[in-house]
């Protein structure tokens, strides 16, 4: 099940405010802070640090089971999406990886794919990081500028490619996320991600 993208950008309080628009809740906020990351989590406001120079590394927001991150880059850049698998699925996902001559990393908490088009793929086995609701992620849309990339996507992810639509132009980016339940929205965040309310 898709239920996570991540992305770098310099608009963290407006993308926040963003999603917190849409009805999405705030679980941390993790950043850099006189040489040291410390939480900045509600119930702090960016009113309690906004002038504090807080580099940060990661803002978690949850709706349902959509779960999105971003953290500060100079300019706004896709890093990779979020798979929810069990055991089995991610070592076979793993495992055509290899086929594929594709890199992995994992830890005790996650395990990323290397791709060759510039974004990861994380897979996660612990359900812990998504919440009860009928919010999803029901569609995302790519652009890749490798033409193998939706055979070898296909291939990699097997019954969970088919919510990954992959266009061949451009540069790698994330254009699009049909996300269930957000009552008919239909517009762009900070970032120029389009978030389209899907049924």
């Amino acid at each position: 099940m898709l239920f996570h993208y991540h992305f770098w950008t310099p608009y963290l309080e407006e993308t926040e405010k963003f999603y917190v628009q849409e009805g999405f809740q705030v679980h941390q906020r993790i950043g850099r802070y006189e040489g040291e990351f410390q939480p900045f989590d509600p119930p702090l406001t960016w009113d309690d640090f906004r002038d504090k120079k807080v580099l940060f590394r990661i803002i978690e927001l949850r709706k349902g089971r959509v779960n999105i991150t971003f953290g500060y880059g100079k300019r706004p850049v896709f890093d990779h999406i979020g798979i929810l698998v069990s055991e089995e699925e991610k070592n076979g996902i793993i495992n055509r990886a290899g086929e594929l001559n594709w890199g992995h990393r994992s830890n005790e908490r996650r395990t990323f794919i290397e791709t060759p088009y510039g974004f990861k793929i994380e897979l996660q086995t612990n359900m812990e990081f998504v919440e009860e609701g009928n919010s999803a992620i029901e569609q995302l849309d790519l652009s890749v500028n490798q033409p193998d990339a939706e055979e070898s996507l296909s291939y990699l992810l097997n019954r969970h490619a088919g919510k990954i639509n992959i266009t061949q132009t451009g540069n790698v980016q994330l254009n699009r996320a049909y996300i269930s339940g957000l009552d008919g929205l239909r517009k762009s965040d900070p970032n120029g991600l389009e978030i389209v309310s899907a049924k």
